[in-house]
């Protein structure tokens, strides 16, 4: 399931939005194990644990959104909607931090 977040960030600063919203996601949730490393410059896989299982997925940062995509075994797709929302309320209040100047 691919979900887009669009934005007026230009790349720069979307990206460090995006990964200071990965470290709030950490911190705020660590009980579910949470992972994120970047393997381009754009391109991050994230993952994090939910009842004994392992859920993988990746964050592609681009100069006007962000796409997320989440991989869910099919017992678990009622859980990959409220697991979305968690990640846009964490992007989307780092973008708007990133807007009120937080970030520079």
């Amino acid at each position: 399931m691919k979900h887009t977040i669009s934005h007026d960030l230009g790349f720069d600063l979307a990206k460090r939005a995006t990964e200071r919203a990965f470290a709030g996601y950490r911190e705020r949730f660590s009980d579910f194990s949470p992972e994120a490393s970047w393997v381009t410059n754009d391109r991050a896989e994230v993952s994090f644990g939910a009842k004994g299982v392992r859920l993988a997925g990746s964050v592609v940062v681009r100069p006007a959104e962000i796409e997320l995509e989440l991989e869910v075994p099919l017992l678990f797709r009622p859980l990959r909607g409220k697991a979305m929302g968690v990640i846009e309320g964490q992007i989307q209040e780092w973008i708007g931090r990133a807007k009120s100047g937080e970030l520079d």
